[in-house]
């Protein structure tokens, strides 16, 4: 199963931000880019990809750890970016050096699971809202997101989730993700 641990906005933040996608999807260009689904959208924390379904119990258990060493910190989504010119994201404010540490230890946890996990790199907090198979301008997108202040919330939970990744070929099928389990932070 294909699995990746992160922290999901409340209903509120999700709303303001789709606000904002919205308007970004009047843009000359936009229909050239592949957004991605409201239901789906979350920070990334620790993508495992395809894990084991024996790896399962022992992966929950040190999620569950990480996740009861860490304290809930305040997150706001924060403005626009980009990855070269393929990826369009929204960042994060707030509590980022927190977010930082879940993110580390939500990786050891998969690593100490047994998870083989890709090289390790440092965690940059944003939310996919858009990606592109061919190089396109992103800057209009970055610029028109520069102001872009969400209502802050508190991070309260650690989730596992499962990406059921598309099968039926239809243009614009997005991703599931189903909730494996979530833990409290409780540090």
């Amino acid at each position: 199963m294909r699995l990746f641990a992160a922290v999901v906005p409340p209903e509120e933040a999700l709303r303001e931000l789709g606000a904002a996608v919205d308007r970004l999807h009047t843009f000359p260009d936009a229909d050239g880019l592949r957004w991605t689904g409201r239901p789906g959208w979350h920070f990334t924390l620790a993508f495992m990809g395809e894990v084991d379904e024996e790896l399962l119990p022992e992966l929950r258990e040190r999620l569950g750890r990480a996740a009861h060493r860490s304290e809930s910190f305040p997150l706001r989504l924060h403005e626009g970016g980009h990855f070269g010119r393929r990826a369009l994201w929204i960042g994060a404010a707030g509590g980022l050096d927190a977010m930082r540490m879940l993110a580390e230890r939500a990786d050891a946890a998969a690593r100490r699971a047994g998870v083989a996990m890709d090289e390790h790199r440092a965690y940059h907090a944003h939310l996919t809202i858009a990606r592109t198979r061919e190089n396109s301008d992103l800057r209009p997108y970055v610029d028109a997101l520069s102001g872009f202040e969400g209502t802050p919330w508190t991070v309260s939970r650690l989730v596992l989730f499962r990406s059921n990744l598309p099968r039926s070929g239809t243009a614009g099928e997005q991703p599931r993700y189903e909730t494996v389990e979530s833990w409290p932070l409780e540090g």
